[in-house]
């Protein structure tokens, strides 16, 4: 590849002596991060932002998201994280859609601090953004099974293998010992070079029936084969990803492939191969054409297949049959089978906050204290509360109820299966609204589901300010993604279960048109739908020229 093509991006990476840049020179400044330094600090686990609703000027803070494989956490790091939200990062814990935390509104000069003492708590930030691994994901449910749990494992042992090796965290953040830099890139970062990858890279864990990750929309997946809780190996998936760009029609989002078979012992070696084999072929001159799914899109599945092969030494055997796929909540109370239950909460678009009505972050933090459960946190924005005894089950309740907080019974399923990105005010790259105005929408579109008798449908609702997808707006029944201001492009077609990708139905539809133009839609569903057919599968069935017919009318 000729260097001089090259994109800004590489060449930051390829100049910053392995992610240092001047980071710790321009921590001592009360200015931002430069340009260059602000692309550092991504592999650091922290984006550099600014309140876009204050018009006119630039208040930049921080971002901060957390390294949490499979969204485990102690009662004891659940409290260090809420004791530094409130301290640090403006009284909210926000839960994402890779399992893990963030944390908006920090001071430049308070991040230091903050890093060294969550560091205590064996919670670091490094690699959770930028051109690396990132946080790794797996079905967080806890029932009591060896398989199962062997898939929490086993995203600990990939997160941790894939981890940046440089010392450049450590130096910058926890005052560790510095290192010669002059030593070669096999020897600082082994398997990563000097440039990392071409964009980021995410891997997800999946339990057989259970695709409560959306494992076909990231870049590699495992799908476990189980045979009476044995685990027998995973079925690999790669070449998923939901960025797209509105007017670059060579950007779209897609599902993975199948790569074939692996035995638990191959499955952190296969990993490796699948990740070389991008990095060292993916696009590093146009980011918008980046990601793994682009590289398997020109070349084939045979092609990219034939490639890990060859680096392994040995042939894959052919994928192994699986039960169709389920999209699981995980919410309510389960038996978790060890004499223990798991509470599963709804945490409306994953923030974790006090309101003048509703008392979230403080009913947590008292049921953290008192019965010191575990945390899971779910790729849906919500949260597990996990090994709590059958006799918590009235007092967990009672707790959450008298803080304000609705239990998932009390929720419509449309709220339950909806999910939106951050957006306005704080994403760069938002266009529109996404989490401040989801929950209005919502609200409006149960009412006419009730009205409908479709109250009791499954239907899943996805919104991002932008076509990156990171509320994986692709494979909802409806997709609303920023388009322009207040507008939006509705998608239609995908479903629930997150094993197909919806269609643009409508562009350009104006926020406050967006109920008024499903409705006729959902009419029509109710009258001519299939047997156990969902809003998705008849989208699909009847077609987007009978839908539009139907609207017109």
């Amino acid at each position: 590849m000729d260097d001089t093509k090259l994109s800004k991006v590489e060449r930051i990476k390829d100049e910053s002596s392995y992610l240092r840049g001047t980071i710790e020179e321009e921590l001592q400044q009360d200015i931002p991060f430069t340009e260059d330094n602000a692309v550092l600090l991504k592999a650091h686990g922290m984006y550099q932002q600014h309140d876009r609703d204050l018009r006119g000027q630039k208040v930049h803070s921080i971002m901060i998201r957390w390294r949490i494989p499979a969204g485990q956490i102690s009662a004891e790091q659940y409290l260090v994280l809420d004791d530094l939200a409130t301290r640090y990062a403006n009284n909210t814990i926000k839960l994402t859609t890779r399992e893990t935390v963030q944390f908006h509104g920090l001071i430049k000069g308070e991040v230091k601090a903050m890093l060294q003492e969550i560091h205590q708590a064996l919670i670091t930030s490094q690699g959770a953004c930028g051109d690396v691994v990132r946080n790794v994901t797996a079905c967080p449910a806890p029932f009591h099974s060896r398989a199962r749990a062997q898939l929490t494992e086993y995203a600990s042992l990939l997160s941790t293998h894939f981890l940046p090796h440089g010392n450049a965290y450590s130096e910058i953040w926890l005052d560790g010992e510095k290192v010669d830099l002059l030593e070669p890139a096999e020897k600082v970062e082994p398997f990563y070079g000097k440039t990392y990858l071409p964009r980021k890279f995410k891997i997800a864990l999946a339990y057989p029936g259970d695709n409560c990750l959306d494992i076909f929309t990231n870049d590699l997946g495992f799908v476990a084969i189980v045979d009476d809780d044995t685990l027998k190996g995973f079925n690999v998936l790669v070449g998923g990803g939901l960025g797209m760009n509105h007017t670059q029609p060579e950007t779209f989002p897609r599902l993975s492939d199948p790569l074939g078979f692996v035995t638990p012992e191959q499955l952190i070696p296969v990993a490796e191969q699948v990740i070389a084999v991008y990095r060292d072929n993916g696009d590093r001159v146009n980011r918008k054409h980046s990601r793994i799914k682009y590289l398997i899109h020109d070349w084939g599945i045979d092609r990219f297949r034939s490639e890990v092969e060859a680096r392994l030494g040995y042939k894959l055997a052919p994928s192994a049959p699986l039960p169709p796929f389920e999209a699981h909540l995980h919410l309510g109370w389960h038996n978790q089978g060890d004499g223990r239950w798991f509470f599963g909460l709804s945490v409306e678009n994953g923030r974790i906050r006090d309101t003048e009505t509703v008392r979230l972050k403080t009913a947590l933090a008292e049921i953290a204290l008192k019965f010191q459960p575990r945390f899971a946190i779910t790729a849906n924005q919500d949260l597990l509360i996990t090994n709590l005894p059958p006799e918590a089950q009235i007092p967990v309740e009672t707790i959450l109820r008298s803080h304000g907080v609705r239990l998932p019974r009390e929720l419509s399923l449309v709220q339950m299966h909806s999910i939106a990105c951050v957006a306005l005010p704080t994403c760069s790259l938002a266009i529109t609204e996404g989490e401040r105005v989801l929950p209005n929408l919502i609200d409006e579109l149960e009412l006419e589901l009730a009205r409908l008798g479709l109250q009791d449908e499954p239907i899943s609702v996805r919104m991002t300010g932008c076509p990156n997808g990171c509320a994986r707006p692709y494979v909802a029944d409806i997709g609303l993604v920023g388009r322009s201001l207040n507008k939006y492009s509705l998608f239609l077609g995908g479903r629930v279960d997150g094993t197909r990708l919806n269609k643009i139905y409508k562009d350009l539809v104006p926020f406050n048109e967006i109920v008024s133009t499903l409705v006729p839609l959902l009419t029509y569903f109710k009258e001519s739908r299939q047997p156990g057919e969902t809003f998705g599968d008849f989208c699909v069935r009847v077609g987007f020229d009978e839908l539009l017919a139907v609207q017109a009318a």
